[in-house]
């Protein structure tokens, strides 16, 4: 299950391609340069949010192993 991080860094992935296409069809370079900023700054959000949950469902298995 994703954490809000993920999410969060899927939206603004998807955020950040969008501000690049307008900013193509605008002939807008500043835009363009703000939706891969966004875009990159989701992936690492991402990235984040998934390190969380692959920590987080370490302990858990952690936790199963200690109680057996």
């Amino acid at each position: 299950m994703w954490n809000n991080d993920e999410i969060k860094g899927k939206t603004d992935q998807a955020k950040g391609r969008v501000k690049q296409a307008v900013g193509d069809l605008k002939n807008d370079e500043e835009l363009h340069d703000e939706g891969v900023a966004d875009e990159a700054s989701g992936r690492v959000q991402e990235s984040v949010g998934q390190g969380k949950r692959k920590v987080g469902e370490a302990i858990e298995d952690i936790g199963k192993n200690v109680k057996k």
